[in-house]
């Protein structure tokens, strides 16, 4: 999802870190569809990041930029243990190797944008969660993304690629059908009842955690793959900015936005698997060194929905 927006929003640039935009490689592990306005200048690559050769085939042309976005999200990741590690550590490990190999014949120094996420803290959390906290992950996704972390900090520390990790928030209000991340809920509850449609919640209205819109993110990573490393200095993972909020501030939001007809479309089913999840999960970042670099974020739910109408449903709401 965060891919066909990011390729939208470049297209639609012309450039990525004030460097004209002549040719975009795609790849996932379906082929992906071609970019609207698109005719010539890219490659559409069915790949699996972790399988041999593989990474090196993506890295021929050199880009100047890699967004490395592949991962096997939160839930999935802990129900299938190997699955995890295979997609989310080795993928990454295959990905940085590959620049490494290309460095050596040539000096390739591409700019590397990695999407971390909030998952590498761990409970129990201060709030907000300050810029020096540990990465203490209590899930096996957190651990892979903190891992990457590590692993873009040293390859950069070592001049063989630079790169820049963003720390995303969770995305909300995501479009399309729900995936197997445990945070799910979080857009469910929001996009189906938006159009008259019944969304499950599994937790409690008092959970709070920290949200950006999938345009928020967009800008994020954009602005990832044009700052000046010198300014972000050996720490090369940024926690992003974003909104803290309860679940029950985002059900006020909604009722504010949509009505009271969309709030009784969202039916509560207590589930303890993603309690479990959630609950080790961040409330809120301070994000202060993202801020300094101009990194930007909504403000109120209700500017987060209103995103999701004008992105996804037209600006409008259906009836």
């Amino acid at each position: 999802m965060l891919g066909r927006k990011l390729t939208a929003r470049l297209v639609t640039d012309g450039h990525v870190g004030g460097r004209p935009l002549d040719r975009l490689t795609l790849a996932d592990v379906v082929a992906p569809d071609r970019p609207a306005g698109l005719t010539s200048g890219v490659d559409l690559v069915a790949a699996d990041l972790a399988a041999d050769g593989e990474a090196d085939r993506l890295l021929a042309g050199r880009p100047d930029v890699v967004f490395h976005l592949a991962a096997v999200v939160s839930g999935e990741a802990e129900d299938d243990f190997e699955l995890g590690y295979r997609v989310n550590l080795d993928g990454t490990r295959a990905l940085l190797e590959a620049v490494r190999t290309a460095h050596a014949v040539d000096g390739y120094t591409p700019r590397v944008v990695f999407t971390s996420s909030i998952a590498v803290f761990g409970a129990p959390l201060p709030n907000p969660i300050p810029e020096d906290f540990h990465a203490t992950p209590l899930t096996s996704y957190g651990t892979q993304k903190a891992i990457g972390e590590l692993l873009l900090a040293d390859y950069t520390r070592r001049g063989l690629l630079d790169g820049i990790g963003v720390r995303l928030p969770t995305i909300c209000i995501r479009p399309g059908r729900p995936n197997r991340a445990a945070s799910g809920f979080f857009s469910s509850i929001l996009r189906e009842p938006l159009v008259g449609e019944e969304a499950v919640l599994p937790v409690p209205d008092s959970v709070r955690h920290w949200h950006a819109s999938p345009r928020s993110a967009v800008d994020f990573l954009v602005r990832a793959a044009s700052l000046d490393g010198d300014q972000v200095g050996p720490r090369r993972t940024l926690s992003m900015p974003g909104l803290s909020a309860t679940v029950g501030e985002q059900i006020e939001a909604l009722r504010r936005f949509a009505g009271e007809r969309a709030v009784r479309l969202i039916r509560r089913e207590p589930d303890p698997a993603v309690m479990a999840i959630v609950e080790t999960w961040a409330p809120a970042l301070e994000a202060t060194r993202a801020l300094r670099l101009g990194f930007t974020a909504e403000q109120s739910f209700e500017e987060i929905i209103r995103v999701h109408v004008e992105d996804e449903l037209g600006g409008a709401l259906p009836g």
